[in-house]
């Protein structure tokens, strides 16, 4: 059956076979505006590649091999900050739009749809602030190495909508509402307003993801007759290389609709 033409879906793999980042953040950005204006209103059918185009730089890395960071005092420091959380985010946008078009088979009504391309056009909006700050620091991304660990999770789910929520959303995005406070009142004491204020964009945004990945692993458990707690745990305990541990924000994952009951018993 062909591919509708300019469907979501196909929009969606033309962002993941941009190797670029820039433009693969701006072809993220057109494609949100698009659904959102009508340009393209059919979900379609098309199959998204096993790992997305990546640019030649930076070279990636396995995650145990990165040089620790230090906390962002120096110019270098913050560079190197930034840099990580640049990578995150390219990352970010590729998991978005993998969601949208590897799972568009799966009879979701179009609020999913409208959901993770907002998260997809937020996280291009992210990276784009993130290559900014990086230039006023006479650096770019693609400067330093990057580690590779983020897409295994994409790999590890790839085959159940249920196993992606609660390990994107719900572990990797969650964690970040833990952590981006302290980097933002580090950046705030070294008199960095601008790097807080780029972070403190994306950790409020960011809030608003969790509450996507919520709702839908709640939508999606309710449809296969599951408790969400429970369901979560053992999907974690599966999926997801590593503990979940403290500290937890737990007014952030609050405001995201995630309980402390949710995580706190979590499997090490």
């Amino acid at each position: 059956m062909p591919v509708p033409a300019h469907s979501l879906t196909e929009a969606a793999v033309a962002v993941l076979t941009t190797a670029d980042a820039a433009e693969k953040a701006a072809a993220s950005r057109g494609a949100a505006a698009a659904w959102r204006d009508g340009s393209i209103d059919a979900v379609g059918r098309a199959q998204p590649p096993d790992r997305p185009a990546r640019p030649a730089r930076p070279e990636l890395q396995r995650p145990g091999d990165m040089p620790k960071r230090g906390a962002g005092q120096s110019a270098a420091g913050r560079i190197a900050l930034l840099h990580a959380i640049a990578h995150i985010e390219l990352n970010a946008i590729d998991l978005a739009w993998d969601i949208v078009a590897r799972f568009a088979d799966h009879d979701l009504p179009r609020a999913f749809f409208d959901d993770w391309v907002q998260v997809a056009d937020e996280e291009a909006k992210h990276f784009t602030l993130l290559s900014g700050r990086l230039s006023t620091l006479g650096a770019a991304y693609g400067d330093l190495p990057a580690h590779d660990g983020l897409w295994e999770a994409a790999e590890a789910t790839a085959h159940d909508l249920l196993a992606r929520l609660a390990v994107v959303p719900l572990v990797l995005e969650a964690r970040g509402l833990d952590v981006t406070p302290t980097m933002i009142a580090r950046m705030t004491k070294f008199g960095d307003a601008e790097t807080a204020a780029v972070l403190t964009t994306i950790y409020e945004d960011e809030i608003g993801h969790v509450a996507i990945g919520m709702r839908w692993f709640a939508h999606e458990c309710e449809r296969r007759g599951l408790s969400p707690e429970p369901t979560w745990r053992a999907l974690v305990a599966e999926h997801f290389k590593g503990a979940i541990k403290p500290p937890f924000n737990d007014d952030a994952r609050a405001q995201a609709g995630m309980g402390r009951d949710f995580y706190a018993a979590t499997p090490a």
